[in-house]
Formats: C-alpha cells, structure tokens, sequence
C-alpha cells in the first residue's frame, strides 16, 4: 500500500519546509548517534532533509511505504554519481504516479551515508494535482518493511534494499528501530519539536520502552509486500467515541480475531481513514454536522469539543481535541461560515480490496502519540522477534480540553453548558451516504479478502460431489448384482424358463453353470442313503437344481438348520443322523447306486428305467407329485 497524501496535494499550505534542517555530518565511526530534525507543513505533512547527489531534498516521511523516490528542483551538485539502471519503476498514488528510472547513488539520512542507494528518480510531476515544490517537498521517504519495496523488487533484489535496512545492516547498531515525534502547529505552546531518532530514544521520553509491544504480524497476509505498521485494536473495546461508549464495527480483515480491529499507523495520512460506521459514530450526533460528499468527510462547527480515543495492548491512548475536529484548512460552508473538518474520515480512496486492515491511524492520530517502530526480524543481521510497534500516549485530557477552549471557545468553557455542544442522542444520530462506488469496493473487497476460503470452498463442494456421484454409482452396481444373485438363488430370473422345453433346458443349465462358477453356496454336504431315501431326495435336489430353488428353513425334513445346497457334481444322499434313520431305512448299502448309473441318469437317460424329464410340465408334475409326496412322508416318520 502506497500511502495517500490528499490534503498535503489538494490543498495550498503557507507554510513551508524552509525551517527543516538537518546537520548531515558523516560520522565514519558511526558512534555519536543524533536526532533528525522533523518539519512541519501545517499539520499536513512531516518532512525531513536527506543529501541525494550533493543535493539536500525535502521528502516526506512515510511509514505505510518502503519507497524512496526523488525529483530535483535544481539540477543535481553531482550528477556523475548517479547511475542508471535502465529499469523503470511507476508508483501510484491517489493524487498522482511517481514514475521513472531506477537509480543509485550515495543518499545521507542525519549521520548515515549509504554509498550505493538506490532509489527512484521522477522527472516529471505533472501527473499530480498539486504543485509538490510549492507545497515543501521534493520526494517521499519509505520507512516500511524492506519487502514492500517495488524499486528492489524492480531491480530483483539485487543490492536494492530500502535506505533503513542498508543503515541497520551496515552500522551495526544493535537495535533496528526508529522512533517519531510529531508537533502540533497552532497549539497552545509547543512542548516540543519534531524529530526522528535511529536505534535511540528521544531523552524524556524513555518509558516508551516499557509500554506494550503492538505485534505486527499477528494478522495473515496474503503477501509479505502487503506488511505495514499495524496493530490490532483491544478486544471489543477499540474504538471509544465522544459520548464513553465503545464504537462497535466489524473486521473486514478474514483471520482477524472477534471484537479486534486491524489498525495500520501511518505517518503519510494528513486524516486518519476509518469505516464509515465509526467515522459516523464520532460525528453523526453533532448538531449542525453535515457530510460533504465531494471532499467525503464531516463539516461541522469548530467550537465542538469531541472525545475520541483508541485501546492497543490495554492502555487507552486518547486523540487530542484539536486534532478531532481541524482547523487547519480554511473551511466554510454555503453560508460562507466557518467550518471544521472531521479528522476522522471515511475509509474510501485509500478501502483495502484485499481486506489487510480496517483503519488507517494518520498524522492526526500520531502527534498524540510517540512512536517506536522496532524492525525486529525483517533486517537481515535483527534479532528474532517479531517487527513490533510501542507508543506512549502525549494527551493529557484534562490539559487538552483547557487548550481546546482557550483557542475554540475564547477561553470560555461552554461545553457543559451550551446546548449547541450538546452531542445528539444515538437514536438520532446521521448517517453518512454510501456512493455506489463504495458499494462496489465493498463487493470486491468481500470477494477479494477471502478468495482462499472460496476457491477451497469451490474444491470441496467439487470433491464432495464427484464422491458422491461415485457413491452412487457403486451402490447401483451393488444393487444390481445382489439383485441378480438373490433372482438366482429363488429362481426368479426374468425370461429364462419362458416359452419351449428346449428354453427351458437351457435356462436351467445356464443356472447349473452360474452356480459352478460363483460361489453362492458353499456348504455342500453328502448325503449317502438307501434307494428309496436316494431316489426321493434325489428328485428333491434335482428339482431344486432345474428350478434354482431351495427348501426354506423349517421345512427341512430333518429338523435341521442345513439347507440342501446345490453342488458342483452328483453326489450320493447320506442318511442323518436322527430316528427317522433308525425307522424307515434299511442298511446304508442296500439303498446304495452305482455312481455311473447315477450320473447316466442326470444326463438324461434316465434312471433305473425312467425316461429323462424333457418337458416343463413333467416337471412340474414331478414337484408337485413325487416330491410333496417324499417331503410328506419324511416328515410323518420323522413324526413318530
């Protein structure tokens, strides 16, 4: 993300950077460390001093960009030492591009000299609104992480790191951070002065270091280039509006955690940009606000004294009033009166499609606060912790609102008992318009942020339908076969015995051969027995194997659980062991037959005499006759 400067590029400011300077002595040794001084531009932007090609170029210090790029105003002190790497570069803005070639040369920040910078070099602004020499500065200064730079991306890493990790990697300065102190202009006094510091803390302000530690990639990104300074807000107590109460709003941002906000700090933001549900919670119950659609943010009457402030890492951190409601501007309405700007603007040019954060905490917000951004493990030689941000709050409330009616309300306070400053109650609070536009970032911003989540969601309901579909396959060719199997074992396969005896010889044969061939039943047992128990089971087993019947449990004669089973061959009847052996049976070898004679008889000579069973009706006679018969008189022998 490229941070968007639209109030330092749309607005004429009268004041200038003349009074920004910075002693650029190299220290070779690199052992007396000093700040940088910082400037002011009319609380719009903060710009420091930094020596390009023997040049001293005001750029504007941007902590939500990794980006160095320069325009020379004046031709260079040294152009020999600037070297062209033909590679182009183009960087977007909301207000302009910052396109040209990639460059080196030795660049100096306070008392560091980096011989071989490289950086970007703009020849032509004329892409912007605005007159950037007019308005203080001639370049902008990237303090984000190493990998969001797109000029080393450009040149392929290749010795193209960011001027700070080039510092921290080769000063050896222990600890890789940077701190910042905004001023206010136009306050009350000025209790200090703008300044930057590399690996040291500003003197009085030593308890930053003792303050939370803001972890800055506790939330997944998609890509490492789309890390900044961000932090996540407290737990279902983020944002607190004028009236004490938590403002409550929901993360955009997929894997952030119930109740938190994913804030990005900002230096490069004039306005902080907040979803418009908050920025309407700070504003929407102001008496006389009124939403500008062009500019897209509230007006409302300077004298309104607003509390607002942020909870990271359990400490509340409040926004000075002044800087709630600005007067830095010039602003009037359609009646020519003087208005103020609500500070807290709509998140809308600057929406994150790709749902990284929910905010964006700008200068406003950042000169109530000093700041310590520790680069941790994104320098190469840095330590293993996590990139972290510490801040130490500048308000003290009370003092703040004696400054803010000291120069709002002419020294008197009236906030308790003006009814004009009197915030309206929540039932009646106004609602920003949304354009279409913003519907439509919003659409894709959904979309965009949880396309993983999605596209896995498309693969598995993929997945799950293919498995199903399979299933279902399976389970028809299951059904089917067992359908068929349970059709042979009772003799119900459709059109097989239908018509001629000569079909009928066939479908029977076909079923003897099916049977030989599955294993459907494998209990086989051999019943050895005497002529007439042969005969008369014989014709049993025989009129099961032509109709692929079987005797149902219960009605085996003997009592038993055994089923008769069809068999791969012809095989003799044994006699069970019961009474009805004792009884009705002779010895075992007079019922005993030939076993050539027996087969002769299944292959349809006959046995004994007997013509072979040719025609469905004999043998349908020969069920209902010879068999009932048999079945019969097993089961009254087997009675007595």
């Amino acid at each position: 993300m490229h941070s968007l400067l639209p109030l330092s590029l749309l607005l004429v400011v009268v004041q200038h950077v003349s009074a920004v300077r910075i002693p650029f002595v190299v220290s070779p040794s690199l052992a007396r460390r000093a700040p940088i001084d910082v400037g002011n531009t009319g609380n719009a932007q903060y710009v420091a001093n930094i020596t390009v090609a023997g040049n001293n170029i005001p750029v504007l210090l941007d902590t939500g960009s990794s980006d160095l790029w320069v325009y020379f105003a004046k031709p260079p002190a040294d152009p020999s030492s600037i070297k062209d790497t033909g590679e182009e570069v183009s960087l977007s803005y909301a207000v302009g591009r910052a396109s040209g070639h990639a460059q080196r040369t030795p660049i100096t920040l306070g008392n560091y000299t980096v011989s071989d910078q490289a950086f970007l070099l703009v020849e032509d602004t004329a892409s912007f609104t605005g007159d950037i020499r007019s308005q203080g500065y001639q370049g902008l200064l990237g303090l984000g992480p190493n990998t969001g730079s797109l000029v080393r991306k450009k040149l392929d890493k290749k010795n193209a790191d960011t001027i700070l990790q080039n510092v921290f990697n080769k000063a050896g300065l222990g600890q890789n951070y940077i701190t910042m102190l905004l001023d206010r202009k136009n306050g009350v006094g000025n209790p200090f002065k703008g300044e930057m510091t590399i690996s040291e803390v500003l003197p009085g302000f030593e308890n930053i270091t003792s303050m939370p530690r803001l972890d800055v990639e506790t939330v997944t990104r998609l890509l490492k280039s789309d890390q900044h300074w961000q932090a996540l807000t407290d737990k279902d107590n983020g944002v607190i509006g004028p009236d004490g109460v938590r403002i409550e709003f929901d993360s955009i941002v997929p894997r952030a955690p119930d109740g938190q906000l994913v804030a990005v700090i900002d230096s490069g933001f004039t306005f902080s940009q907040v979803p418009r549900d908050i920025a309407d919670g700070i504003y929407g119950r102001v008496k006389g606000a009124v939403y500008d659609s062009t500019n897209e943010w509230w007006l409302l009457p300077c004298g309104q004294y607003l509390n607002v402030s942020f909870n990271f890492g359990g400490r509340n951190y409040p926004v000075h009033p002044l800087d709630v409601v600005d007067d830095n501007f010039s602003k009037v309405d359609s009646a020519g009166k003087k208005v103020c700007i609500g500070s807290f603007q709509p998140i809308t040019t600057a929406f994150s499609l790709l749902g990284h954060y929910d905010m964006i905490l700008g200068m406003n917000f950042l000169r109530s606060a000093y700041t310590l951004y520790n680069f941790g493990s994104w320098i190469e030689n840095g330590t293993d912790d996590h990139p972290y941000i510490q801040m130490t709050s500048l308000v003290n409330p009370a003092v703040a609102r004696a400054e803010f009616v000291q120069l709002r309300l002419a020294g008197q306070d009236t906030i308790s008992t003006d009814p004009r400053w009197q915030i309206l109650p929540a039932d009646q609070l106004q609602k920003s318009p949304v354009s279409d536009e913003e519907k439509k970032k919003k659409y894709q911003e959904m979309v965009l942020s949880r396309w993983p989540y999605i596209l896995l969601g498309c693969l598995a309901f993929t997945v799950l339908s293919i498995g199903f579909c399979i299933w279902k396959c399976c389970c028809g060719r299951n059904k089917k076969k067992w359908s068929e199997k349970s059709a042979l074992s009772k003799g119900l396969v459709p059109g097989r015995f239908r018509g001629d005896s000569k079909n009928a010889n066939h479908g029977a044969t076909d079923i003897a051969e099916r049977d030989r061939d599955t294993d459907l039943f494998s209990h086989r047992p051999d019943y050895n027995s005497g002529e007439g128990g042969r005969h008369s089971m014989d014709n049993r087993s025989r009129s099961s194997s032509h109709y692929g019947m079987e005797p149902r449990k219960g009605e085996n004669p003997y009592g038993s659980t055994t089923e008769l089973l069809r068999t791969n061959s012809h095989s003799s009847l044994q006699q069970p062991p019961s009474p009805y052996h004792q009884q009705n049976f002779a010895s075992h070898q007079q019922y005993q037959q030939p076993q050539a004679g027996y087969d002769q008889y299944g292959q349809g000579g006959g046995y004994g005499g007997q013509p072979a069973y040719q025609q469905q009706a004999g043998y349908d006679g020969y069920n209902q006759g010879g068999y009932n018969q048999n079945h019969a008189g097993y089961g009254a022998g087997y009675a007595r």
